[in-house]
């Protein structure tokens, strides 16, 4: 089907009565939040949204973890809340720790977690969860792919988008890979284009677009945790690359551009790891992305690494995100001076 998105078949012209109901629906949703029908929980603190409008991997996760330590070391004290899409906790606000079970917790928090070292909190009830963080000590939180979810309020919203791709044929599901008409672009605050494109995002918003890209950072031994710089590769030779994310295709180009040769296992996003999808009929290693990693960790064995990865936005950005940031500080000291 993401194929098809985005060589935009022929045979998707079928599914555009469906694709009508669906934006139908997305509408009424976002009416029903902007007229007041349906409650929106503004919190004490700031809240930074980062999410996109397209189904499958743009990058959110990386541009999360950047954020959590670029405002750690502006002085912050960050949080993030997540769905945790693909996890099942006891009990809801469920804190992450970098033991946490996957199963809980979900792949995405826990591998934010053990990158970040901040709290960590997922939460279907999205504004419960970012509460939980505010009474944990946090004073801003970022919220991973929460751009759909209104009922949090928010003072800033990232989109991230794949340079590459793009937004495919520009139709919304399930006749296209868009979660909400492009319009939805005029609202946020700022658009960030994840690798090299042409294109240029203009929005009636005035947001502009900037540019990140996601960078190799080390190679990591699963078994240890020993790591190495990407320039001393700690293999020879071939290796098995599996990659359970949106985006497969873009891992496999990541460490084709390293030198690796390359045996592809490109799996859907969110797959469920066993120890049956690391075994093969060789000796090759087995290198996967860290998101994969972190549902593979009860069973990995000697020849299993992880290839970390960066979010390396440009300068641009940083200034006008340090810009953004004092006006919201002012306005906070406003408030509890108030």
């Amino acid at each position: 089907m993401v194929e098809a998105w985005y060589r935009d078949a022929a045979w998707l012209k079928l599914l555009r009565p469906l694709e009508w109901l669906y934006r139908r629906a997305v509408a009424r949703r976002h009416r029903a939040y902007a007229r007041g029908q349906k409650p929106v929980q503004r919190l004490s603190v700031p809240v930074i949204v980062v999410g996109n409008i397209t189904l499958g991997g743009t990058g959110k996760s990386p541009l999360v973890a950047w954020l959590g330590r670029y405002l750690s070391a502006q002085g912050w004290r960050p949080g993030i809340v997540s769905r945790g899409y693909g996890g099942k906790a006891s009990n809801y606000p469920f804190r992450v720790g970098i033991d946490a079970s996957v199963d809980q917790s979900g792949d995405e928090p826990l591998m934010l977690a053990q990158q970040t070292g901040l709290p960590v909190v997922v939460d279907p009830d999205r504004p419960r969860g970012a509460q939980a963080l505010i009474e944990a000590g946090c004073n801003i939180v970022i919220a991973d792919d929460g751009l759909q979810h209104l009922a949090l309020g928010r003072d800033i919203e990232l989109v991230v988008v794949d340079g590459k791709r793009g937004f495919g044929n520009e139709r919304c599901l399930p006749a296209g890979p868009l979660r909400e008409p492009i319009s939805r672009l005029d609202e946020v605050d700022a658009i960030m284009v994840n690798g090299e494109s042409q294109e240029r995002f203009h929005c009636a918003s005035g947001a502009k677009d900037y540019r990140m890209q996601l960078r190799p950072a080390r190679w990591r031994h699963l078994v240890d945790g020993v790591c190495y710089p990407v320039d001393r590769q700690p293999f020879s030779g071939a290796v098995h690359a599996l990659a359970g994310i949106g985006h497969p295709s873009r891992f496999f180009a990541t460490l084709e551009a390293l030198g690796v040769e390359v045996h592809e296992h490109p799996l859907a996003d969110h797959h469920r790891f066993s120890a049956e999808d690391l075994r093969f009929d060789d000796d090759l290693p087995v290198v996967m992305t860290a998101k994969d990693a972190v549902k593979c960790r009860p069973f990995v064995h000697a020849g299993c690494w992880a290839l970390d990865v960066e979010a390396c936005p440009e300068s641009a950005f940083t200034d006008w995100l340090q810009t953004r940031l004092k006006t919201l500080q002012s306005a906070t000291r406003e408030v509890s001076n108030g």
